[in-house]
């Protein structure tokens, strides 16, 4: 409390504009994230001896905690709710708990490239091609602009990917004026493509004032005329549509904002906290990602000196589990990571087989100690995830003769250590260096794993393809499949490669490829 007058004081400074504010405690750490339209009330309100007293019992603590803060000034309330996420996500503040999951602002995407193309609102940007506009804050408001934009400029928004008459028998978009259909006819692709440009300079902010004086004359003339219906539903249009389109900046990362990041200070921490011989130099994370049980997989992230070292990141398929099963899941992974790493030293140095003198982890040490080893033990692992997971990772370390290898597991729910032997879990408090360093490497690995998820993912949903081409039967499919790899592959053949395999006609082949080249 001693320090409020001093903070109290610092707000003659503090402009009375939109942003987001950072609170810290007595060591510098970031303990909580805010956003504000009015940055000097907001802060007041916490600095207050009011405020103070009708606080709940949380920010009642958070204000006894509240040693220093800093803020940054952004231009509109969208700005501020992005930079608020970005910042949570980056430094996970022990008082916030909105914002702290993977979850990502809306875009729109358009492939420009497609025969018809249409707007679709998507949650990750990938490198496909396509244009993409955002992330826009407000969801809801985004919807109901791509909505009135498509209606606006005749644009198609179906579903089918090249969609024909068959699909325009049961769309009534065209009867009431709120497409184009292309499907059809009645509009050519070049006059169709001139519709979209249109529509995504608009998106850009190009022409906005004109299309907003348009609108507002359109809404007063119906209010004029007593058509409150119309005048209501295009008040609607206007609101969503400037809150769409509002320029708003993306904060890249580490652009204009603080870092609380210390890797060496960070480490030796931890290595305090785990009684560790020294700091853990190099430290591996196991995750496991099984969001069906179609794939499950795992990922392996690398940190050295508190820092990423992605060149030695791995990903693995479970091949030997079946169903959705944690525990047995994070001991093949862990096997087959260690026992690889033993075969590859004792491959390139058969000698320490053989020599009785040393452990098994000593003599890798001392490999890499002499710069031999083909790839180093770590000083520390990690698995994400409580008793269990930590019991099954350190059976097969044990198997594998490496039992004394430090190992942790680092539970979600309160951020609880788990080490072996040890019934009670060790508890960081939250604002300490070394638990921000554990969850930076176990993010990183969650990160990772579902990465590869959605990359299989999408590799299934494109071979899935083949299952609505015309002739391709399960068969042939994998026949297909297996011969080429991927549907992409098969659209670079031509009919003749195609049709030297068994069951494909050379009529057949340029039937598939027609219909793959369609879409």
């Amino acid at each position: 409390m001693s320090q409020l007058p001093a903070l109290r004081a610092r707000l003659r400074d503090v402009p009375h504009q939109p942003g987001v504010y950072l609170h810290k405690d007595r060591l510098g750490s970031i303990i909580y994230v805010g956003k504000a339209s009015d940055l000097r009330r907001r802060l007041s309100s916490y600095f207050s001896p009011s405020g103070r007293t009708r606080a709940d019992r949380k920010t009642g603590a958070l204000i006894d905690s509240i040693h220093d803060f800093e803020i940054h000034v952004v231009r509109n309330e969208q700005e501020s709710l992005l930079l608020e996420g970005k910042l949570i996500k980056q430094y996970r503040p022990r008082y916030n708990v909105m914002f702290r999951d993977d979850k990502r602002f809306l875009m729109l995407k358009i492939d420009l490239g497609a025969h018809w193309p249409k707007f679709t609102t998507t949650r990750l940007r990938k490198p496909d091609g396509a244009k993409y506009f955002g992330p826009y804050v407000h969801s809801s408001a985004l919807r109901n602009t791509v909505a009135w934009i498509n209606r606006e400029f005749g644009l198609r928004s179906c579903r089918p990917v090249c969609p024909s008459l068959k699909d325009y028998k049961h769309c009534h978009a065209d009867l009431i004026r709120n497409c184009t259909a292309p499907c059809i006819g009645k509009i050519d692709r070049e006059d169709y493509l001139s519709r979209v440009q249109q529509a995504c300079d608009l998106l850009l902010g190009k022409g906005k004032k004109e299309k907003l004086r348009q609108l507002r004359d359109e809404m007063q003339k119906a209010a004029l005329d007593l058509q409150y219906e119309k005048a209501a539903r295009l008040r609607d249009i206007i609101e969503n549509f400037e809150i769409s389109v509002s320029p708003v900046r993306q904060f890249s990362k580490g652009r204009g904002i603080p870092t609380t990041v210390k890797p060496t200070e960070d480490l030796a921490e931890l290595g305090d906290w785990l009684s560790l011989e020294g700091a853990p130099e190099i430290m591996e994370c196991f995750d496991i990602s099984n969001v069906s049980s179609t794939h499950i997989v795992a990922s392996m992230v690398r940190f050295t000196d508190g820092v990423p070292d992605h060149q030695n990141y791995r990903r693995y398929r479970i091949k030997t589990v079946e169903g959705q099963d944690d525990f047995a899941s994070m001991a093949e992974v862990v096997r087959r990571r260690y026992g690889r790493i033993l075969k590859e030293n004792m491959e390139a140095h058969p000698e320490v087989a053989s020599e009785s003198q040393e452990s098994v982890i000593d003599s890798l040490r001392r490999l890499a100690r002499e710069s031999r080893s083909p790839i180093t033990l770590p000083n520390l692992v990690i698995v994400d995830g409580g008793k269990g997971q930590l019991s099954s990772a350190l059976g097969e370390l044990q198997r594998l003769g490496l039992g004394d290898l430090p190992i942790v597991g680092l539970a979600k729910q309160r951020e609880e250590i788990y080490c072996p032997n040890q019934k009670e879990p060790i508890l960081i408090p939250h604002d300490r260096g070394a638990l921000k360093l554990m969850q930076r490497i176990r993010d990183e690995a969650h990160r990772f794993a579902n990465s590869y998820n959605e990359l299989l993912l999408r590799k299934r949903v494109k071979e899935s393809l083949l299952d609505d081409c015309p002739g391709v039967s399960p068969a042939k499919k994998k026949v297909l499949l297996k011969t080429f790899g991927s549907v992409a592959r098969i659209k670079k053949l031509s009919a003749d490669q195609i049709s030297e395999l068994p069951g494909f006609s050379h009529a057949s082949a340029e039937k598939i490829l027609y219909w793959l080249k369609s879409l």
